[in-house]
């Protein structure tokens, strides 16, 4: 029982080494070149600036109300430079860039099978008769 115990521990100490995910690289320090912050006054406006030294930039802008706008800016791994500028408001965030994929124009075409499709589900809720009933008074089990 007892070699059978150390053989079990023998066995599972192997395969913690075995499949211990590996100690990765310790990241890179980034400087700062840039941290410029206007905190929020009275009104809510604020403003902040800032850029690291591998290329990172941001700017943000906010005052009454909520809203902010800004843009940032950085290279992604595959070395594309990514540029974004956004306002967030009343509407919702709406960021703004060449690499945002863009939904097609519209109106765009319908195909008439969708057409086709829409008007006898129309047909078909105007066939149906429409029951209504009052709530019952009591509800017992199904």
């Amino acid at each position: 029982m007892k070699a059978v115990v150390m053989l079990l521990l023998l066995v599972v100490a192997a395969a913690e080494k075995l499949y211990a995910p590996s100690p990765s690289a310790p990241a890179p320090s980034v400087s700062i070149l840039k941290d410029e912050r206007v905190h929020p006054d009275a009104e809510g406006n604020y403003v902040f600036d800032v850029e690291t030294e591998d290329g990172i930039v941001r700017h943000e802008s906010g005052g009454v109300g909520g809203s902010q706008q800004g843009f940032v800016s950085y290279t992604a791994p595959d070395g594309t430079p990514v540029h974004i500028k956004f306002v967030a408001d009343e509407n919702g965030y709406q960021p703004d860039s060449d690499l945002l994929p863009v939904a097609p124009a519209f109106p765009h075409p319908i195909p008439q099978y969708v057409l086709d499709q829409i008007a006898k589900a129309a047909e078909e809720d105007a066939s149906r008769s429409v029951e209504v009933r009052e709530p019952a008074a009591t509800y017992s089990q199904p």
